[in-house]
């Protein structure tokens, strides 16, 4: 997913990006596999791997994928205790040599470890931002414009709450061309692609066996980045530490909030009814469990 992420931006041209692995020669590897492609696509691509956190030194943005890939039959909730001490050393070291940055996170189990790298780190909330929403939102979109057969370009979802089991997806938000899903599918169908999103990651582990997704997931951070480098201001679903927004405290969970340079600019408050603010408060404490298990507050 890294190298992957890695491509997407360079190719693009607007960042200098650094591709760090532990495993010595790996990083250096797939950046310089990366590079030789500069000629065919007659792009400027300015990249390099490594292995020391000293090369990374005053980055602006720092995307963590670090951790451990789910396996068949594995939840995100097992991934926790593997990948909470792989994604704090990582957070520590970062913070070590980039200071100033923005933290983007992609580890599983996302809103955990989200919130993990926030209190590691003792950055302002606004600078750690989790990919959840980006990625559930397109799976969202892509399972509804292929039911429909629509382009995927005219749909726009959004999912919120926590990345996994418990995301929230309010029908009534996704839209085709600018009209509610609702008024073009029936429930049973929505339903079934809800399911289907909810349980997007999985669908792919298991077709895999020896994998998981990281082209979507690519494309989700790549968005993301570019929104925070080029100080966009695009507001996209991302996994934030809430502190009485939705009227959730000391919890991470997707909602809208607003990318530019400075990370999180404006947490996005939806005008949601009683029972849909009470499934992303359920979704939030769902989270909760999760932080209480890592010991970490």
């Amino acid at each position: 997913m890294g190298s992957s992420t890695a491509q997407r931006i360079v190719e693009r041209g607007y960042a200098e990006v650094v591709l760090l692995d532990i495993i010595e020669g790996l990083g250096q590897g797939k950046a310089l596999d990366i590079l030789q492609s500069a000629p065919v696509l007659n792009a400027e691509i300015r990249l390099s791997g490594t292995s020391d956190y000293k090369d990374t030194a005053d980055s602006e943005l720092v995307i963590v994928t670090a951790g451990l890939f789910r396996k068949p039959g594995m939840t995100r909730d097992q991934l926790l205790a593997a990948n909470a001490e792989i994604v704090g050393g990582v957070v520590r070291n970062i913070v070590k040599y980039s200071p100033q940055c923005v933290i983007l996170m992609v580890s599983n189990p996302l809103d955990a470890m989200t919130y993990l790298a926030v209190k590691v780190s003792k950055l302002p909330r606004q600078r750690v931002v989790g990919m959840s929403g980006v990625l559930d939102s397109a799976r969202l979109s892509a399972f509804s414009a292929a039911e429909l057969e629509v382009s995927p370009k005219d749909v726009s979802a959004w999912v919120l709450g926590a990345h996994g089991q418990n995301m929230v997806v309010i029908p009534r938000l996704p839209t085709v061309k600018g009209k509610p899903l609702t008024e073009l599918l029936p429930r049973e169908t929505i339903d079934t692609l809800v399911e289907r999103t909810i349980h997007g990651g999985r669908e792919i582990v298991d077709l895999l066996k020896t994998g998981s997704a990281f082209y979507a997931p690519s494309a989700g951070i790549a968005r993301m980045a570019e929104a925070i480098i080029l100080d966009k201001k695009e507001v996209l679903p991302c996994a934030a530490l809430l502190d009485g927004e939705y009227r959730i405290k000391d919890s991470v969970i997707g909602v809208p909030v607003k990318l530019g340079r400075g990370g999180i600019e404006e947490i996005v408050e939806l005008d949601l009814s009683a029972e849909e603010k009470q499934k992303l408060y359920d979704s939030a404490e769902g989270v909760k469990k999760l932080i209480e298990k890592m010991g970490v507050g």
